[in-house]
C-alpha cells in the first residue's frame, strides 16, 4: 500500500510512533511500521463493534486515513494510538446502521444463552451473564457520541486524556459525559453498573 526508500521489515522497531511519522514525511514506507504495531488493535476495536462484516474495512480506511494525514500529526505526542483510535472512531460513525444491528444482534444472542445451566459458574459470572443482554441493548439506544467516549475506554482501554485526544474535546468534557453515561447506564440496568472497567483509568 505504501511506496518509499525502504521496506518496513528492514527498519528498526525502537523508534517511538511519532519518530516514525515524521520520518514517513520523507520515506513513507516507514509509516508501515505504524500499521505493523497497531493495525491489529484497531481491528479488534472495530470487530468489535461493528462485527465481522465491516471491521477490516474501518481498519484498512483507518490507516489509509492516517498515512494521508500523517503531516498534520502532533509529534510531540510519541504513541499513535489516541490518534488513530479517533481516525477509526470517524470511520466506524459512517457505519451506524451496520452497529446498530450488531449491537441488536448480540442481544439476541446472549439472550437466547441466558438458558443455560450455570451452577457451575461463580456468582459474579452469572451476573455478568445476565446483564449482557441489557448491555447490548443500552449501548444500542446511546447516542454515537456517547458510544464512541464510553467504549473508547472502556474497549480500547484508553485514559481520559487520551480519550479527549482521539475525540478532539476537552478532557472535562470527557468527565462530564461519562458520568452521565454512567448514571444512564446504571438506571437502565436496574443499578448495575457493567462499566467498572472504566473506573481504573482514573483523569
Amino acid at each position: 500500500m505504501l511506496s518509499g526508500q525502504v521496506r518496513p521489515e528492514e527498519i528498526p522497531s525502537a523508534e517511538s510512533d511519532a519518530d516514525l511519522i515524521e520520518l514517513s514525511l520523507r520515506e513513507p514506507a516507514r509509516f508501515g511500521v505504524i500499521y505493523d504495531r497497531h493495525a491489529a488493535e484497531i481491528l479488534r476495536y472495530a470487530h468489535a463493534r461493528l462485527g465481522p462484516s465491516s471491521a477490516e474495512e474501518v481498519m484498512a480506511e483507518t490507516f489509509l486515513a492516517a498515512f494521508r494525514r500523517r503531516d498534520k500529526y502532533d509529534c510531540s505526542r510519541s504513541d499513535a494510538r489516541p490518534w488513530l483510535y479517533g481516525i477509526a472512531t470517524r470511520q466506524i460513525s459512517k457505519h451506524r446502521r451496520t452497529e446498530g444491528r450488531h449491537q441488536r444482534a448480540l442481544a439476541r444472542l446472549h439472550a437466547e444463552a441466558a438458558s443455560e445451566d450455570f451452577a457451575d459458574r461463580s456468582d459474579d459470572r452469572v451476573t455478568a451473564q445476565g446483564l449482557r443482554p441489557r448491555i447490548a441493548t443500552v449501548l444500542a439506544g446511546m447516542s454515537q457520541r456517547d458510544r464512541d467516549l464510553l467504549l473508547l475506554i472502556a474497549w480500547a482501554g484508553l485514559s481520559y486524556d487520551e480519550t479527549a485526544r482521539a475525540l478532539g474535546i476537552p478532557i472535562g468534557t470527557v468527565r462530564s459525559r461519562l458520568n452521565h453515561i454512567r448514571t444512564h447506564t446504571r438506571e437502565a440496568l436496574g443499578g448495575a453498573n457493567p462499566a467498572r472497567a472504566t473506573e481504573g483509568h482514573q483523569p
